[in-house]
């Protein structure tokens, strides 16, 4: 993969694209792979703010959004304790909007700690993300997807490096784009419906257990067909 900018290497060099150099040429995940292996929007506000410099001001954030002052054991560095909020969301009352509301925020900083901003402990969640919740309405107004692609490409960057032994960020997020993208990779699943996004252009046969791959070519010629009313995927 190439190195992306100068902070992940000792040396200045001029910005690249983050991609991977395969035999067949360069590919890269897209906002498009995140849009449709997540279903996080790419467009919107950008995913920043200021950061609580006080386990005060956390403790007070907690108490407004959850109802629940968390103990500074319930903290890890700078990050919320994925166990706490697992706690939380399963102790929550869902029989009013704050209920449920509270009950989706715990869930959504579950979602950013494990699978969209993780780090290499995966025992916590920075706080800097709690007090984009705060407006509940006001959630889905932001770009998640696009920072949780930068939020890879700079994991890929880091892991680039002959000094780095773990990698971080959206594993979720590449291992997906390469099952689909990659079909090498990919071994051929015995039951393609449990993965619909890496079989959605894989057209297969139960009869003997056998599948047939369509080109590119068939599923042009296949659409040209289909304008003049006659299309037939076989």
């Amino acid at each position: 993969m190439s190195k992306g900018t100068g902070e992940c290497s000792n040396r200045a060099v001029a910005p690249n694209t983050h991609t991977f150099h395969l035999s067949i040429g360069e590919c890269a995940v897209t906002l498009e792979d995140v849009a449709l292996i997540l279903g996080l929007p790419t467009d919107g506000l950008p995913v920043t703010g200021m950061t609580m410099s006080s386990f005060e001001a956390l403790e007070a954030e907690c108490l407004h959004q959850f109802g629940v002052a968390l103990r500074k054991s319930d903290c890890r560095g700078s990050c919320i304790k994925l166990t706490w909020l697992r706690d939380l969301k399963e102790n929550l009352h869902l029989t009013g909007e704050i209920g449920i509301q509270r009950y989706v925020k715990c869930h959504i900083m579950l979602l950013i700690g494990t699978i969209l901003f993780g780090d290499k402990s995966g025992a916590g969640v920075h706080w800097k993300f709690l007090p984009l919740l705060r407006e509940f309405g006001s959630i889905i107004q932001y770009s998640w997807g696009s920072a949780c692609l930068a939020h890879l490409y700079r994991a890929l960057c880091w892991a680039s490096r002959v000094d780095c032994k773990e990698i971080d960020g959206p594993l979720t997020l590449l291992l997906g784009w390469a099952w689909i993208r990659l079909p090498y990779l990919s071994p051929v699943p015995r039951e393609p419906r449990s993965f619909p996004l890496a079989n959605m252009w894989r057209n297969w046969e139960r009869g003997d257990r056998r599948y047939r791959y369509m080109k590119l070519a068939d599923f042009r010629k296949a659409f040209d067909e289909f304008q003049e009313g006659e299309v037939s995927f076989h």
